[in-house]
């Protein structure tokens, strides 16, 4: 297995007068490998929250749901921090494929095997495994990116690439709403979509190749001739870093990291705050059918896309590179349309599908930036770890709270309590990238 996952060697150069036109083809197809790979992922990792309505009516409650849920991201953030650091020393296209066969295998288990749904403990444990397989997309993408895409240009890229989960995410409704009419059983909400994981691993492995000097190439910074600002690059940064090196000199040290690491755990409070619980919040308090809840969950996901690509394109158009200003704005205007949609009396559901479509829009822009912020502040050997303790925080510090402390809250004082924890994680991360701003500023 650890021969499989070794990073391929170097190749010899190619000739001058191809390597142009080869890192022209190759950026571009590993960059779709990524692309569809990573909403890949996303078919099985959301899908389990479209199941809980039917869940409930088989007797369990929203609190053990939420418990259950939880699993996935306690496992996603320990792993995408742990094994971010594997990826950085690893074969980005045979690890990132492993991670998505192993996810969809357990989400079949999960929809064919009855015993599977049967209790709270056997969910949790084996949505947790499913969260530790989740957490082999994101590393890898990161260290692919870093390796085919320079800094200056990393923020438009990301952020195009950074609506593949919106496309995963916002077909995982579309997909459930087609698995119950062809099948006529909610567990086809799991399985159907491990098939369709199953098959776009096969794509990964076919598209993402691991590194340009492993195809014969010069690295992206010298091709392009453009250099990272935060840190001075050289011949050092393109080799292979010992895992002890990149936690203790790149990532623990680093209070910047430390900063956006904790507003991460905030703004996945409000992600996964809303977007967990939309399918029983619709459905029990605003009387929505499950197509219904379905399409808004879906809108949700895709509203995401359009913003992304606008922070993306702000943050290094209008600010150079900066991240916080844009960032801050979103999460502005998350919180307002996240207090309309709280507030919204029942039968006005235009409104609540309009509300739920304006989060998904400013949600993700902070979340794409506080990842490329972490991108930025690490050499590339080092990207996967990096960005892997960001989202450490975010999935075990901000979904987790959204899982089983949002649950526990609406059975315990209603709907209301549950948007009121929301509301303040907006505040409160905004307070925290407003730290980042005045750094940002410094190194102008």
């Amino acid at each position: 297995m650890i021969g499989i996952l070794r990073p391929p060697a170097h190749r010899a150069p190619l000739p001058d007068d191809r390597i142009t036109p080869t890192y022209r083809r190759l950026r571009t197809q590993v960059f779709i490998g990524i692309w569809v790979g990573y909403a890949g992922y996303y078919l099985v990792r959301k899908n389990f929250t479209l199941a809980m309505p039917y869940l409930i009516e088989q007797g369990f409650t929203k609190a053990d749901l939420g418990l259950a849920l939880s699993g996935v991201s306690i496992a996603y953030g320990l792993s995408k921090f742990i094994m971010g650091s594997v990826s950085d020393r690893s074969n980005a296209r045979v690890f990132m494929t492993l991670g998505l066969v192993l996810s969809a295998l357990i989400m079949i288990f999960m929809g064919t095997v009855p015993l599977a749904t049967s209790s709270v403990a056997i969910m949790f444990s084996l949505l947790m495994l499913n969260g530790w397989f989740q957490g082999m997309g994101w590393p890898p993408s990161g260290r692919t990116m870093v390796h085919w895409f320079s800094p200056h240009e990393r923020g438009t890229k990301m952020a195009v690439w950074n609506v593949a989960h919106n496309i995963g995410g916002g077909l995982v409704g579309p997909i459930a709403i087609l698995a119950i009419l062809i099948f006529s059983d909610w567990r086809s909400i799991l399985y159907f979509h491990g098939y369709f994981a199953l098959a776009i691993a096969a794509f990964i492995y076919l598209m993402v190749r691991d590194t340009p000097q492993s195809q014969g190439l010069p690295a992206i910074e010298k091709h392009r001739d453009d250099y990272p600002t935060s840190f001075k690059y050289g011949d050092s940064h393109e080799k292979e870093l010992a895992a002890r090196e990149i936690f203790f000199t790149y990532v623990f040290s680093n209070k910047l990291l430390w900063t956006i690491a904790i507003a991460n755990a905030f703004v996945y409070l409000v992600r996964y705050g809303v977007l967990d619980w939309a399918p029983t919040y619709l459905s029990e308090e605003k009387g929505f059918s499950f197509d219904e809840s379905g399409w808004a969950y879906a809108l949700y996901e895709f509203a995401g896309i359009p913003g992304t690509l606008l922070c993306g394109w702000i943050s290094d158009k209008l600010f150079n590179g900066r991240r916080a200003p844009v960032s801050i704005g979103f999460m502005l205007c998350t919180l307002i349309c996240v207090l309309v949609y709280w507030q919204n009396p029942v039968g006005n559901p235009s409104l609540d599908i309009a509300m739920l479509v304006g989060i998904g829009f400013f949600v993700y822009g902070p979340i794409m930036l506080i990842g490329v912020h972490a991108l930025d502040l690490a050499p590339k050997k080092a990207a996967g770890t990096a960005a892997g303790f960001t989202g450490l925080f975010g999935y075990v510090g901000g979904a987790v709270t959204a899982n089983i402390a949002i649950g526990y809250l609406v059975d315990a004082a209603g709907w209301d309590a549950g948007f009121a924890l929301i509301s303040g994680a907006c505040v409160m991360a905004i307070i925290l990238l407003s730290f980042t701003w005045k750094a940002e500023q410094r190194e102008l």
